[in-house]
């Protein structure tokens, strides 16, 4: 075996000279893309030409270009088949001179659309704006440079490059391709990768299966490419298909179908109970048109129509909310089902650690080098004892450094000479690399090689291989991946001469186990010469280790304990080695002593069955490839679990859209995992994703508090009717009561309380059951409970104030007024479902204080305010009818607070009891 004395062949760098920014140069990009310059210019089209062809043809998207219809949106809400009964009867009511009744129930329904079209609206606009955010983008030549621009921008003869992991970007013709693999399942439905390559003999036209073409949305797996764009937007393979799929509406999400399954039903019983009132009235003696007025107008008071829309802004506001701490939502439903999840596999690199890869130790069978100065800073050398080093005496530590230096795709540069830190393009492990050999006077730029043969990483094979020519005519192959991936592909060890690997293997064994048990990645690096005809990376020779360190974000351990008090348990999944893993997880309380650790090998020898066994106690998942993952995923589903998957790599994909909560990396993630995922954390942090969780218990919690809120008062509403006909009594409310009754409290109040801020305990409980209905913990019982007290004391002031006063119109006015202020009393009950409302904050919802305001000012202006109250058919009410209203609005939550003081203390005296018999 000869020694690597090619490696003179470039001359030393001095310690202070500046890398030029050449980041951008095209002749650099091809070389990096491993892309010859044979028969082809990559200059790419100029911008100018660009925009005239982006004029012309328009943008590079499928997406409808159908503006939100304002006028569609107004119309629909008059959709609802009560409310157009109730207009009919008031063109009716016209017709027999009404008119001052037609108006003002008219004028309400009026009022009650505008505040609805301006909620779906603004939920219209923020859902387009987070469309926009998802947008991928694309790595274009333009004027002779390799630019990122949006993909709507491509268009046709654009020169693109595509790599592993990216989703392809518009229909386009290959021009040279390396290793091309992609799959095209979503078009054909073909589960193979397809394998691509240059066909000269094929035309350009875009047709389906064509192996010099790759289609827009399809995956590339493997390899990478530039091809030159034949057809963007509708006129791409996945466009005539979208054209196909446009006037298809979207599916609502799962909660939204419960709560219309059970708004039909309120619908039925709330029409029967007006039906009846109807009918009773009228054999009482009523007005036929005045009481199916009123029986059409308390059935539209009555029925909550709006819960799917409310439930629709909830969610928007929410993600709208997650996006500012950096978790983009692509599907509404994943904020619900965020709620239930009690599993979370995350990745550890990037995830729970903070991508900052330092090379500490370069370890030979003799030697333990360290590498002196942190992430990403120039300054730094490497050191034997304490002691700095030269080249001159460690040439074999040369060897593994500019092995380490050629096989790497990433770079290292600075913009200007006072920078004391490198700027990098590329994978942060590799860059660790670069930084740490130029440490020791390597520098990539000045070695003068070219690679005529790569095999990328890839996390299947956990290795990357590169063939080297140098400008001496010397070929090598050099390898760089996990320690014992290539260890099986050497026979020799070099270090100060060339001896048999298997006189140090237990050396190595060793070392890396020190190693990993300090938390470090391990990367181990060969060599072997090479003549024309052998391309083959087997009897290579082993040069050394290399050891890094990813410290974990601060912010981890926090969020893992979170996750612990809110009855969530945190799996770590890496490729990393199972040592490396666990000391890891053990730094931020991932694992603990008497947890298990599992490796990739150990999951090749169980079953399924063994698998779900073992997961209970594992909490740490090592040297895992993507195949292991989406096992995993499965058996923690089979288990009854809901869990949430991370990934960043386009292999994660299948494992991430089998997980009920799919995550992606926004910095690291391919393109492939995103469009995969239902949520994606734009800083590629484990805590964004329990602030997640956490959200996703708010809005959950948000929803029932405003339904608990929406249909206590609507059946209240309908009961007040409904027990004063059955006990023989006048109509306690007039139809346009009912209507502005409807107005003031259904719509801004609702909203608002769907708004409302985290409670203080939100992650200290056990996640709620996927299955459980959202009436579940007694809700139903809540609710209906509180609808017969809203009615039988807004009857007990109308008995009391027509007994007192024997009017009608000033009974039907304090009923109005009591009925309203139990209703907005009520929102501040439902901010809890523990708490009384003594016991909340009654000002951490701003929106809900001025929404309480505005409905409240309309209700009193209904009674105090000449002409309004005429119209309304309200009266002025007198300083002691109003104090009278007051006592009893003051009587139900009172009677509630005092409820949940005596459940509470009871409580407290379940559990304290079940301690002490578990104790004993």
């Amino acid at each position: 075996m000869k020694p690597l004395s090619i490696f003179k062949i470039f001359s030393d760098i001095k310690k202070d000279e500046v890398v030029e920014d050449d980041l951008y140069n095209a002749n650099l990009l091809k070389k990096k893309a491993n892309l010859s310059e044979t028969n082809l210019n990559y200059k790419g089209l100029s911008s100018k030409v660009a925009e005239k062809i982006l004029k012309k043809n328009g943008e590079n998207s499928i997406k409808s270009q159908k503006n939100i219809s304002a006028v569609k949106i107004f119309a629909g809400q008059f959709k609802d088949f009560l409310v157009l009964i109730l207009l009919i009867a008031t063109v009716v009511s016209i017709f027999m001179g009404e008119l001052i009744e037609a108006v003002c129930i008219c004028t309400i329904l009026f009022l009650n659309a505008v505040m609805g079209f301006i909620q779906e609206y603004k939920t219209e606009k923020t859902l387009e704006a987070l469309d926009d955010m998802i947008t991928p983008t694309a790595n274009v030549f333009r004027d002779n440079f390799l630019k990122t621009i949006s993909v709507d921008e491509i268009v046709v003869g654009d020169l693109i490059l595509i790599k592993s992991g990216e989703t392809v970007a518009a229909d386009a013709l290959i021009l040279k391709c390396d290793k091309l693999e992609v799959d095209e399942s979503i078009l054909t439905g073909e589960s193979v990768p397809v394998l691509k390559e240059v066909d000269p003999s094929l035309d350009e036209k875009n047709d389906l299966n064509k192996k010099n073409l790759v289609y827009m949305g399809t995956a590339v797996v493997r390899g990478k490419c530039i091809a030159k764009v034949v057809a963007t937007g509708k006129e791409t393979q996945m466009g005539k298909i979208a054209d196909m799929l446009e006037n298809i509406n979207g599916e609502e999400t799962p909660l939204q179908k419960k709560l219309d399954q059970m708004g039909k039903f309120i619908i039925f019983a709330c029409v029967f109970v007006s039906f009846f009132v109807i009918l009773f009235g009228v054999l009482r003696g009523e007005n036929v048109f005045d009481m199916i007025i009123t029986g059409l107008s308390l059935a539209v008071a009555s029925v909550p129509e709006g819960l799917p829309a409310i439930v629709t802004i909830a969610l928007a506001f929410a993600v709208k909310h997650m996006i500012k701490k950096k978790a983009l939502v692509r599907k509404l439903h994943a904020v619900e089902t965020l709620g239930c999840a009690n599993v979370i596999c995350t990745d550890k690199t990037g995830t729970i650690t903070q991508n900052k890869m330092t090379v500490k130790k370069i370890v030979t069978a003799n030697f333990d080098f360290d590498v002196k100065g942190d992430g990403l800073k120039k300054t730094g050398y490497i050191s034997l004892e304490n002691e700095a080093i030269s080249k001159q005496d460690y040439i074999f530590l040369e060897e593994l450094l500019i092995t380490s230096v050629v096989c790497n795709s990433s770079k290292i540069f600075v913009e200007n000479k006072q920078d004391d830190c490198w700027q990098f393009v590329g994978e942060p492990t590799e860059v660790a690399l670069l930084v740490a050999a130029h440490k020791f006077g390597i520098d990539k730029k000045k070695l003068e090689y070219e690679i005529f043969e790569e095999i990328p990483f890839d996390s299947s094979k956990k290795f990357m291989t590169v063939f080297v020519k140098f400008k001496n005519n010397k070929k090598f192959v050099f390898v760089k991946g996990a320690y014992e991936v290539v260890l099986k592909k050497c026979k020799f060890y070099k270090e100060k001469e060339i001896v048999s690997l298997s006189s140090v293997r237990e050396i190595f064994d060793e070392k890396i186990k020190l190693l990993s048990k300090q938390g470090m990645r391990v990367l181990a690096f060969a060599y072997k010469e090479i003549n024309g005809i052998d391309l083959n990376e087997e009897n290579l020779t082993f040069l050394g280790l290399v050891a890094m360190l990813d410290p974990p974000r601060k912010e981890a351990a926090f969020a893992v304990k979170l996750c612990k008090n809110a009855g969530i348990k945190t799996v770590m999944i890496t490729g990393d080695d199972g040592l490396t893993a666990k000391a890891i997880a053990k730094q931020v309380g991932i694992y603990k002593e008497g947890d298990c650790c599992l490796q990739g090998k150990d999951l090749d020898y169980i079953s399924d069955f063994e698998l779900k066994q073992k997961i209970k106690k594992t909490t740490v998942f090592a040297r895992v490839s993507p195949n292991h993952k989406l096992r995993i995923v499965k058996a923690f589903k089979k288990t009854g679990n809901v869990v949430a998957m991370t990934g960043d790599g386009v292999n994660d994909a299948p494992a991430i859209k089998e997980a009920n909560i799919g995550v992606s990396m926004g910095v690291s993630g391919s393109e492939v995992t995103k469009q995969a995922a239902d949520l994606v954390l734009l800083d590629d942090n484990f805590s964004t994703l329990v602030s997640a969780v956490e959200e996703g218990r708010i809005i959950y919690k948000n929803i029932r508090k405003f339904m608990r809120y929406l249909l206590s008062c609507n059946i209240g509403e309908v009961l007040t009717s409904f027990f004063a006909i059955i006990l023989g009594l006048p109509i306690p409310l007039f139809p346009m009561q009912i209507l502005l009754i409807n107005l003031v409290t259904d719509s801004l109040p609702a909203i608002a309380l769907g708004l409302e801020p985290k409670e203080e305990e939100i992650m200290n409980s056990a996640p709620r059951n996927a299955r459980e209905s959202i009436f579940s913990k007694g809700l139903l019982l809540t609710i209906v409970v509180r609808g017969f007290l809203i009615a039988i004391t807004t009857l007990m002031v109308f008995i009391i104030i027509f007994k007192l006063t024997l009017s009608l119109e000033i009974s039907r006015t304090a009923t109005f007024l009591t009925l309203v202020s139990l209703q907005l009393i009520h929102v501040f009950e439902c901010k809890s479902e523990t708490k009384s409302i003594f016991q909340i904050n009654h000002l951490n919802n701003k929106k809900l204080l001025v929404a309480i305001a505005i409905s409240f000012f309309i209700a009193i202006s209904s009674i105090w305010v000449s002409p309004f109250n005429r119209l309304i058919k309200n009266y002025p009410l007198t300083f002691k009818q109003t104090i009278i209203v007051i006592f009893f609005t003051m009587f139900v939550p009172l009677v509630n607070a005092i409820f949940l003081m005596v459940k509470s203390v009871f409580k407290k005296r379940r559990v304290k009891k079940e301690a002490i018999l578990n104790i004993s």
